[in-house]
Formats: C-alpha cells, sequence, structure tokens
C-alpha cells in the first residue's frame, strides 16, 4: 500500500448502526480524527424499527428518528461519514489497520471498531419483504407489545425461537410454534418450558410457504412437511427466528469467532483477537442484542480504541488528532 495515496486517521468505525454512530459519537467526542463508513442511510436496524419503546429515558420514538439524531450527534462532534463500505480491513506490520473501501481507496487507522452488525435470516417466501415492519418481525423483545391479544406464529426451531415464542406470550393470545422438522435443535429444558406453557402451541414437520395480508399481516400458508398438503391458518403476525448471520467476513488473518462465527472480544475493552480492532453491537459474541447494548458496547470500544491511540502516539488525544481539514469531506447528501 502506498502511504502517497493513503489517509491517515486514528479511528475508523465501519458500520453504521447505534453501535456504529454511538462509537463515532465518542471517538469524536475524544477529539480523535474518526470516519465512519456506511454504504446505506445511517441506523442500521433502527431504519426496520418502526417505533422503539424499550430505549431508557425516551417513552417512544420512531427508528427513523432515533438514527437521525445519533447521526447528528455524531457528526456534531467531528465525526466525518463516508458513503462507502469496507471491504478490507488488515493489520500491518508497522501496527496500524489498513481498510479499503468499494470505490478502492485506502486509509490506515491507529484502531478500527468494527460495528457492521448482521442481518436475521430471512424465509425467503412470498409476503415476507412485503409485510415486514407490518406484522412480520425477527425480534420479540423489540416488537411484542405491538401484538397485545393477537394469536401469532413463531417459525424457527432453535434457542431463540422456544424462548422468543414464550417471552411473546406475555403479550399474545395465542404462540403457534411452527418448524420444519419434527424435532428441535432448542435446549431441552427451552422446549419444556415452552411444551408446559398454556399458551404455546407445537406445529413441526411444516413449513412456512407464504405471509398474507391486507396492508398488514393476516394469515400464513403451511405446508406438510411429510404429505405436501398446504392449509392456510389465520395469524396477527408472524415472528422468524431461524438464524442470523453476522458481517464479520472484513478482517484478513486469523480472528477468533464463537461457533455461530461471531466476534469474540475482551470484556474490558471489546477489543478482538486482532490487537487495535474492537468490535461491538450485534457483530459481538453476547447474549443479547438490543439498542442499548449495542450503544454500551461501542462506548467502552470507543473509549479502549481512544486509549490504544494514545498509548501509541504517546502524545494526548488533543495533540495526536490529524487536521480536520486531513479528512474527506462528508459524503454529499450522507447526512441524518
Amino acid at each position: 500500500m502506498s502511504r502517497s495515496t493513503t489517509t491517515a486517521i486514528d479511528i475508523a468505525v465501519v458500520g453504521g448502526g447505534p453501535a456504529g454512530l454511538t462509537a463515532a459519537l465518542y471517538a469524536g467526542r475524544n477529539r480523535l480524527t474518526t470516519i465512519l463508513f456506511e454504504p446505506k442511510e445511517p441506523g442500521g436496524q433502527l431504519l426496520n424499527t418502526e417505533l422503539i419503546e424499550d430505549y431508557p429515558g425516551v417513552a417512544s420514538v420512531l427508528g427513523v428518528d432515533l438514527a437521525a439524531v445519533m447521526a447528528q450527534q455524531a457528526q456534531a462532534f467531528g465525526a466525518v461519514f463516508v458513503r462507502e463500505g469496507i471491504t478490507s480491513v488488515e493489520r500491518l506490520d508497522s501496527g496500524r489497520i489498513a481498510l479499503i473501501d468499494e470505490r478502492g481507496t485506502s486509509y490506515e487507522a491507529g484502531a478500527v471498531i468494527l460495528t457492521a452488525g448482521g442481518n436475521p435470516r430471512k424465509l425467503g417466501v412470498v409476503g415476507e419483504e412485503e409485510f415486514a415492519g407490518r406484522g412480520v418481525s425477527y425480534c420479540a423483545v423489540c416488537d411484542g407489545a405491538f401484538f397485545r391479544g393477537k394469536d401469532l406464529i413463531v417459525v424457527g426451531g432453535g434457542d431463540a425461537a422456544l424462548e422468543e415464542g414464550v417471552y411473546l406470550t406475555r403479550y399474545a393470545n395465542s404462540v403457534k410454534i411452527v418448524h420444519r422438522r419434527d424435532t428441535f435443535r432448542a435446549q431441552e429444558v427451552l422446549v419444556e418450558a415452552a411444551r408446559k406453557h398454556p399458551k404455546v402451541q407445537f406445529q413441526l414437520g411444516t413449513t412456512v410457504e407464504q405471509i398474507t395480508g391486507d396492508g398488514a399481516v393476516t394469515g400464513v400458508v403451511l405446508r406438510d412437511a411429510v404429505t405436501g398438503a398446504t392449509s392456510e391458518a389465520p395469524t396477527g403476525g408472524v415472528f422468524i427466528f431461524v438464524g442470523f448471520t453476522p458481517n464479520t467476513g472484513l478482517l484478513k488473518g486469523h480472528v477468533q469467532h464463537d461457533s455461530a462465527g461471531f466476534y469474540v472480544t475482551d470484556a474490558r475493552t471489546m477489543m478482538t483477537s486482532v490487537p487495535g480492532v474492537f468490535a461491538a453491537g450485534d457483530v459481538r459474541s453476547q447474549l443479547t442484542r438490543q439498542i442499548t447494548t449495542a450503544v454500551g458496547d461501542a462506548t467502552t470500544a470507543a473509549i479502549a480504541a481512544t486509549k490504544w491511540v494514545e498509548e501509541r502516539s504517546g502524545q494526548p488525544a488533543e495533540s495526536a488528532t490529524t487536521a480536520q481539514s486531513a479528512l474527506p469531506a462528508q459524503t454529499p447528501g450522507f447526512s441524518a
């Protein structure tokens, strides 16, 4: 990599969801030159959540509005947003971190905070995309309260499907767990808890073929995995828990992951097994994935990354900061 064509910065944040926006805010407040790379509008999964009622101190807020405020805060403290995805992250022999974006532009950072998150796996059936946010959900904790008194369908057979299915009973009239196999992959203790719950029903050996509705979900088409026969079932909502795919393929070289592919980090600093590379939010191995955990992870990661950069520069952040003019301009139109 040629230094003459490489932009040198203090901290690079890869991903613009709640974790990335928080990391950029704290890095900017610490007076470090900071770039947040995000190929889409900032907000991540916030943009797929209509109403948020579980963010402490905020009674109720639209996902898009919370994303906008978080982006404005980060930019107000000097973080630069570049509307490009990152295709490669690699630790150099010097200890600095090299990044290449989708245009082929090269950067070198003192530290990188990976917050690219991931995505719930989709069923890929007719109606799933059409009714996303209008009866189709991938998060019971986020959306369960909107389904009070409804008969719901949960799709999946792992721990998440059983746990989230039981969680939904506090709001729903009934919950039917639909699984394509005749046995669950979930832990037996979770299966037993669901089996004993009076509001939970099982329908095994069954797949969801289509999600139907008129403006919002009203039913599903089910197929028997053995006979192939189809039937229609009315429902007020479909919760899908068939897996989550983390965006952890950017970092070159060996990095420690858990069995599901999430980055394993030091709990105190959020650093991965690659020195100078931190991870926060949904991309990190952890018990739960909520906005609150994402911003908490990112706060820790940004503060730890600041200390990492300062210790290696031998100067406090105020002196180590590269001139703001050295940063690329904000991407035109890329503001909350």
